[in-house]
């Protein structure tokens, strides 16, 4: 993202200066394990009543002593593996100090020095390091002149990811973040989903002259915290570079400084002077040994990658070989029970129907399926539809017709088809029998197609496709239409 100095004003010390953004990207996920992570609390933050999962060991109590949750540190690991990164053998937890109103112990349980993963690359922009920590409680402040801490959230598996400081647009921030939440959604880590809080976005944003990047001189760094969906993301590193150049084309200096996103005016504002690393005044956590990872069952490397699925690079090269339009591939990573029935149609129905099955899953099964009483078809069932549709069985209107039976009612397509007269019907005599009708009954349109108005002949056949309630062969039907005007 570049600017030529297109804001006018008198204090600019020189307006002909390009200056360039470099931003990195910090995410906050929570992580969908049963439990906490450091006790056996449940792991069900959303739950309509306040501090029903609690124990003394969330609610910081004196002489409580806090144990890792395995199954947190084993999914951190795979979304370190998954994305190329060095998975830790030693690793351990700190404390994190400085005032939380919504955390009891007065300090946060983090890591520092030692995360379980550094390096990795997601969406083209590299990661430093993925580290495991505690969420906080939830505060409540819309109940009047007071503030409510509901404690179901203290505690719960926060992965933490943080990039290089290699973004270099707003629209680049943006598809990092939902490249990265299709990768925790495809592990199965975590939900992360940002208008609950699952994952939470803050960028840190520097603006300099073109060149200094390149240097390493980058501007005094500004972090927006707390944005909640990735337009927003893209809409605040935009907002920021704009007010990071004005204030130095006016000769100004930027502040470091923690800033929030107004969405009703895609505006940053000033919240308080950035921290630096050294205010948390971190130390080894006394209470939780140092892990040697090699040396706890489950979480060796070779077992951490044997673990994971197919990655979403890999569906993408794997769908668009057999034919499968790239949006359509999107659609259904982004929502995995949608890949699996493709997966599992195609598999039954034969790799020849992939683009076929793609485009019924994508367009006619997604519309159908935003009634919440519709289901999901079964594979099996799914595929003897999309293997009628290949054989010719099912005209586009009959197929139509099954699957919105099918994800209202369940069964199986051809039982459907034959209950409802849709098979596509091809015998002669009985189309013979239809074109007659369809000749009589339309007697001034039979006379404008011989008239020579082409169109009148697709009137003819919509006639037909009616009377038959979708199960005669359209291009038969068509066929048999013109043999019969012109003969």
């Amino acid at each position: 993202m570049l600017c030529r100095g297109t804001i006018a004003n008198d204090m600019a010390t020189d307006t002909n200066v390009e200056y360039e953004l470099t931003a990195g990207i910090e995410v906050h996920a929570e992580l969908a394990t049963a439990s906490k992570m450091f006790c056996g609390c449940k792991n069900d933050p959303f739950v309509d009543e306040p501090n029903i999962h609690t124990c003394p060991v969330c609610m910081g109590h004196p002489g409580t002593l806090p144990v890792p949750n395995k199954e947190a540190v084993r999914s951190v690991l795979r979304v370190g593996s998954a994305i190329g990164g060095t998975l830790a053998d030693l690793t351990e937890f700190d404390r994190k100090n400085y005032f939380y109103p919504d955390i009891p112990k007065g300090y946060q349980i983090s890591q520092h020095k030692h995360p379980l993963v550094t390096g990795g690359v997601v969406g083209g922009v590299a990661v430093t390091r993925i580290h495991l920590e505690e969420d906080t409680a939830t505060s409540i402040h819309d109940r009047g002149d007071f503030s409510l801490v509901d404690y179901n959230r203290a505690g719960v598996p926060l992965m933490e990811l943080v990039t290089e400081p290699v973004i270099t647009s707003a629209e680049q921030a943006g598809r990092f973040g939902r490249e990265l939440q299709l990768l925790l959604r495809v592990l199965g880590v975590s939900n992360a989903n940002m208008e609950k809080g699952e994952m939470r976005v803050e960028v840190n944003i520097s603006v300099a002259p073109v060149g200094a990047r390149a240097r390493g001189e980058l501007g005094d760094k500004v972090e927006v915290k707390n944005l909640n969906s990735f337009r927003s993301v893209e809409r605040s590193v935009a907002y920021e570079f704009d007010r990071q150049v004005a204030i130095l084309r006016a000769g100004g200096k930027v502040d470091q400084e923690t800033r929030g996103f107004d969405e009703s005016t895609n505006a940053t504002f000033s919240q308080r002077k950035k921290e630096s690393s050294h205010d948390y005044r971190y130390f080894p956590e006394p209470d939780i040994p140092k892990l040697r990872i090699s040396q706890i069952a489950g979480l060796s490397r070779a077992e951490i990658d044997a673990s994971l699925p197919e990655l979403p690079d890999a569906v993408r090269t794997r769908l668009v070989g057999l034919g499968v339009k790239a949006e359509q591939v999107e659609t259904m990573l982004f929502d995995g029970k949608l890949l699996g029935l493709f997966d599992a149609a195609t598999k039954k129905a034969g790799d020849k129907v992939a683009a076929l099955c793609a485009n019924y899953v994508t367009s006619d099964l997604v519309a159908l399926l935003k009634d919440a009483t519709a289901q999901l078809p079964t594979a099996e069932a799914f595929a003897e539809l999309i293997s009628m549709i290949d054989a010719g069985d099912l005209s586009s209107r009959g197929a139509k017709d099954t699957l919105a039976i099918l994800v209202r009612e369940g069964g199986m397509p051809r039982a459907i088809a034959e209950r409802e007269g849709l098979i596509q019907k091809d015998d002669p005599a009985a189309l013979a029998a239809m074109v007659a009708q369809i000749v009589t009954d339309n007697a001034a349109v039979v006379a404008e197609f011989k008239a020579g108005k082409e169109a009148s002949l697709q009137f003819l056949v919509g006639q037909g496709m009616k009377l038959s309630k979708g199960s005669a062969n359209p291009g038969k039907l068509r066929e048999a239409l013109i043999q019969a005007i012109n003969g």
